[in-house]
């Protein structure tokens, strides 16, 4: 199980690449390793306002289904479209490919709330 460093995380295993005023948002290498085989992705709408922990986004494995949490407040000003043809980009790449969206961050402070990769190491520990 991998731990990309240079990007924050979330309780609830999203990650966050946050550039400039924007926060790149998918789910951890732990988080797809738990679902199993994707098999859909309901993708937020472009344009959607959102508070931080909303659930944003839907992923369908084979077994169950798991809602996707912004990690801060803001706007989605892209959805990475070619999961709806490829979800399995999510288990195959979910640090690079297999992103989910990305918002324009309202607050960006509130990105101090989220772990750096070592404090996400340490909380999956405890898991």
């Amino acid at each position: 199980m991998k731990v990309k460093e240079g990007l924050l995380y979330t309780k609830e295993h999203e990650w966050a690449k946050i550039e400039g005023q924007f926060a790149i948002v998918g789910i951890t290498d732990y988080a797809q390793e738990q679902l199993g085989d994707i098999v859909y992705v309901e993708l937020p709408e472009v344009g959607k306002k959102v508070k931080k922990m909303d659930a944003v986004a839907t992923i369908e494995a084979v077994k169950t289904a798991a809602d996707v949490y912004s990690p801060v407040s803001g706007e989605v000003v892209e959805v990475n479209t070619e999961l709806k043809e490829k979800p399995e980009l999510i288990n195959q790449d979910p640090y690079g490919r297999g992103w989910i969206f990305r918002i324009r961050m309202e607050n960006p402070e509130e990105k101090d709330d989220l772990m750096s990769a070592e404090e996400y190491e340490k909380f999956l520990e405890g898991q």
